[in-house]
């Protein structure tokens, strides 16, 4: 049975869009068909982490609008047969989208595909709640382990049970082990406790996912902290079985080897002009 998954966060810049670019990639190099479409009308993210940005004709409003066929906007990287992109259109303004034309699209793409990963919007204005109706199966939230995107989490949660959505999961993004253990960072547990939703993964602050941007690499065909995380959580995603637990940064105890060596922190001294 097709599931169709939202990715949202409270507030941009917390990675909810490459987590579901290496999600999605993940899920069809381990045999399911996939399609990411990219709910962010009026930005357009997932054709450049894809590698597709030269491919795209038609988009997700063209399709909508009755302008061409849903096969004809579906473009696929090239030797990644079973992952498939619905680009967001780059000039339009989220009300241009109908909720009803989409919710008809997705129901079509269910059809189609095994997983449908819904990259939506950052923030909690109509063009996530556009994008909201009973199609969807699951929801992810992404945050970061701070407190305005903690606190932007909460009101997208907020909207997310308003319109009727299955409580939603929880990754957090850019953990720093040495900061956890410092008490200066939150743990992915405690965020989610904050949160009153279940962890679904955790993830490192990786200089790896920003060299991967760089190099116009995809971070899941580099070896690194980062893509092992994704991995697992793409396995949990499809109840993968013996999937490792979470690792739980900044909570476990270090061998005396990496505690003899660990990096401390220095005290930022203000310089008084």
């Amino acid at each position: 049975m097709s599931t169709a998954w939202i990715i949202a966060s409270g507030k941009g810049g917390v990675g909810k869009s490459t987590i579901t670019a290496c999600v999605g990639l993940t899920m069809a190099r381990e045999g399911r068909k996939v399609c990411i479409v990219d709910g962010d009308v009026g930005l357009r993210d997932q054709d450049a982490l894809l590698g597709l940005e030269n491919n795209v004709v038609f988009d997700l409003l063209d399709v909508a609008e009755g302008h061409c066929r849903l096969e004809q906007a579906l473009i696929s990287p090239e030797a990644e047969d079973r992952l498939s992109l619905l680009p967001a259109s780059q000039f339009a303004r989220a009300k241009e989208l109908k909720p009803d034309c989409f919710r008809r699209i997705l129901k079509r793409l269910k059809q189609l595909y095994d997983v449908v990963l819904i990259d939506c919007p950052a923030g909690i204005e109509r063009s996530l709640r556009g994008l909201l109706n009973e199609e969807i199966d699951q929801c992810i939230l992404v945050c970061t382990p701070d407190d305005v995107c903690i606190r932007n989490a909460e009101r997208a949660c907020g909207v997310l049970e308003k319109k009727g959505m299955p409580r939603p999961r929880l990754i957090v993004n850019r953990l720093d082990d040495a900061l956890i253990r410092g008490e200066e960072m939150y743990s992915a547990a405690t965020v989610a406790a904050t949160l009153d939703l279940e962890l679904l993964g955790e993830i490192l602050d990786d200089s790896f996912v920003y060299r991967a941007t760089l190099t116009h690499q995809h971070l899941m065909d580099i070896e690194c902290d980062a893509q092992a995380a994704l991995t697992r959580i793409a396995w949990r995603m499809m109840n993968a079985p013996d999937v490792d637990p979470l690792p739980g940064y900044g909570t476990q105890k270090l061998s005396w080897f990496r505690r003899l060596f660990q990096p401390t922190l220095k005290e930022v001294k203000r310089i008084d002009r």
